[in-house]
């Protein structure tokens, strides 16, 4: 309970942080008396500039609050596939979901430029403030999850070396569909801007409606997964070990899959292709809390959101007023301390 304590007041300091520092500065205080009395809790005579409202309330804390809810589900998923895989190099895109969301978020641009062409208005083309690329890569990642389980199915089992197998397989040829379609991109017209901005990664909110949408879906899935430590525990001793422990292998199989898909596909409506965070994350906490997936679980997600709300922070303001994607953050920071705990604790580590 000590290590969620820190890692919860870790995260308030880390939104506290996001919010206060950005290109226009605001300070703690003002920030925190606007807050009580945009909620109507407290009432106090404005010392803050009304454009200052605008831009934390309408700018600041939905990005914030976004890259926690990514960097919660991008952590969470990781922890989820790495006990069920039993392997430390495991991240949420390992069985497809990157190669799909990717392919739907090509597919996402070229459709309305098709429709556009034929005279097809695309206005239409929007849900919930999420625009046709976030919602095809949403589908994307769920539908290249959902082929590749089906495709590791063995006589009514799903056995681990298959489905890595069948990720790898299904990742690398979406990956190259994508790599097609963006030579042919003279025809095409692709918006190859927005595409690679959305392949490097980056929080993309400009309404509290999308929140409105992958707010419950990241907490119900989080709140789902929480409840699967023990069962990660047990695939940790192998499958026949748990299944003597009375857990119901591919029916909790298929729940970790899907739940951690779930996870994997909400996020990246919001943030594109995030590197490093499901890998590095619960890798750390394993390394810092121990092996068990009860704690596990909930300290990844804490971390992770934490890690990204960090990581977004400094993609705004190193090169202000320009940014950087926050891909290329995460792996600047994530990759090399990586490494250095993977060389430092390569002897003590057990998953």
């Amino acid at each position: 309970m000590l290590v969620l304590g820190v890692l919860t007041v870790l995260l308030v300091v880390a939104i506290v942080l996001g919010v206060t520092f950005g290109s226009v500065a605001i300070r703690p205080v003002a920030l925190a008396e606007m807050t009580l009395d945009h909620l109507g809790l407290a009432r106090f005579a404005p010392t803050w500039r009304p454009q200052d409202e605008v831009i934390v309330f309408d700018l600041r804390m939905p990005r914030v609050i976004a890259a926690a809810l990514v960097g919660a589900a991008l952590a969470t998923a990781g922890a989820m596939f790495q006990g069920l895989l039993r392997n430390p190099l495991a991240d949420p895109f390992l069985i497809g979901t990157s190669g799909g969301a990717s392919l739907g978020a090509v597919v996402g641009i070229v459709a309305p430029t098709t429709l556009t062409a034929i005279g097809i208005s695309s206005a239409s083309w929007s849900i919930s403030g999420f625009g046709s690329t976030p919602v095809a890569a949403f589908v994307g990642a769920l539908a290249a999850t959902a082929l590749v389980y089906r495709l590791a199915r063995v006589g009514g089992r799903t056995p681990i070396v298959p489905l890595l197998l069948a990720g790898f397989a299904v990742s690398s040829v979406l990956d190259y569909l994508v790599s097609f379609i963006l030579i042919v991109n003279d025809r095409l017209q692709l918006n190859l801007p927005a595409l690679y901005a959305w392949l490097l990664g980056g929080i993309d909110v400009s309404a509290w409606s999308q929140l409105a949408v992958v707010g419950p879906i990241i907490v119900l899935a989080s709140a789902g997964a929480l409840t699967l430590g023990q069962t990660l525990n047990a695939f940790s001793l192998g499958e026949e070990t748990a299944e003597r422990l009375g857990i119901a292998i591919e029916r909790d199989k298929l729940l970790v899959i899907a739940l951690g898909s779930v996870l994997t596909a909400a996020a990246v409506t919001v943030s594109g292709l995030i590197g490093f965070v499901g890998l590095v994350v619960p890798h750390v906490v394993r390394l810092l809390g121990g092996p068990d997936n009860r704690l596990v679980l909930p300290a990844s997600a804490l971390a992770g959101a934490s890690f990204l709300v960090a990581s977004d922070l400094v993609a705004r303001t190193v090169l202000s007023p320009s940014e950087l994607p926050v891909g290329i953050v995460t792996a600047f920071l994530g990759g090399p301390y990586f490494l250095y705990l993977l060389r430092k604790s390569r002897r003590e580590y057990q998953l």
